[in-house]
């Protein structure tokens, strides 16, 4: 399927979606966020993970500001709750996503890859919020994803100052989870993502939803919470067969 903001790619249960701005370095529109959304939303059947990533040498430079709209309080804090929705939506929807980035990661594009689970960058690769620069405060969802990633205390300095993080950076401080060369992070990531994809539906569709909102709880609440996950995961077909196929010696075949 092809669009001239958002491509996507079906193969094999792997969804590539591409952001396609060259022109503004992917920089993130209302019109694009919506096609993502779209996608979320109701994804095809088919698909067991995503890809996401950019194009012409950048992942995505955060918010258009030369669409920039003005609005008031009560509209800003609605345009930012939107955000946070489609952020959800990749985050919670129930598939893996993957992220292959290179050059900017920047702001919107920062939280947008913050809300996938895993994330390969190549050298090229740099990681800012500059909000802070421009009189101005996060509003997609970088305070809690990014903020829970380097922690209250380094996120403040890297607004305050505009710092950018370098792929190596990024790598230490968790923003990336895999470094590979230049030009490789898509097939990485694609590579990645049929391997989730080959796992148990049910046991990827509980990681991702129960990790996350464990990190939220208290001591006591995460450990009951755990135990009701492996109780649902553990009395599934998928479980015996991942049991019968690791004491066959074979692969499994889940559903």
């Amino acid at each position: 399927m092809t669009d001239d903001i958002l491509t996507i790619d079906i193969d094999d249960g792997v969804a590539t979606l591409t952001m396609n701005r060259p022109d503004k370095r992917n920089a993130m529109c209302d019109a694009l966020l919506d096609k993502i959304d779209g996608f979320f939303s109701k994804p095809p059947d088919t698909v067991k993970a995503v890809v996401l990533t950019g194009t012409a040498g950048h992942f995505c430079s955060g918010l258009d500001l030369s669409e920039h709209v003005a609005r008031d309080a009560e509209g800003t804090m609605r345009h930012s709750r939107g955000w946070h929705e489609v952020m959800d939506r990749i985050q919670f929807g129930g598939l893996p996503v993957v992220s292959a980035m290179f050059g900017a990661v920047i702001g919107g594009g920062l939280e947008l890859a913050s809300a996938t689970h895993v994330r390969v960058a190549e050298p090229t690769a740099f990681f800012q919020l500059p909000e802070g620069r421009r009189g101005i405060f996060v509003g997609g969802g970088a305070s809690v994803r990014v903020g829970r990633i380097l922690g209250a205390d380094r996120m403040t300095e890297m607004m305050l100052t505009g710092r950018k993080y370098s792929a190596e950076e990024g790598l230490a401080l968790g923003l990336t989870h895999y470094a590979v060369g230049d030009g490789e992070a898509l097939a990485k990531a694609q590579d990645l993502a049929r391997k989730i994809a080959s796992n148990a539906p049910l046991s990827n569709y509980i990681m991702i939803q129960a990790l996350a909102r464990i990190g939220d709880m208290s001591k006591a609440d995460g450990l009951f919470t755990e135990s009701l996950c492996a109780a649902i995961t553990q009395t599934s077909p998928d479980a015996l067969e991942g049991l019968a196929a690791f004491l066959e010696k074979r692969s499994p075949t889940f559903r």
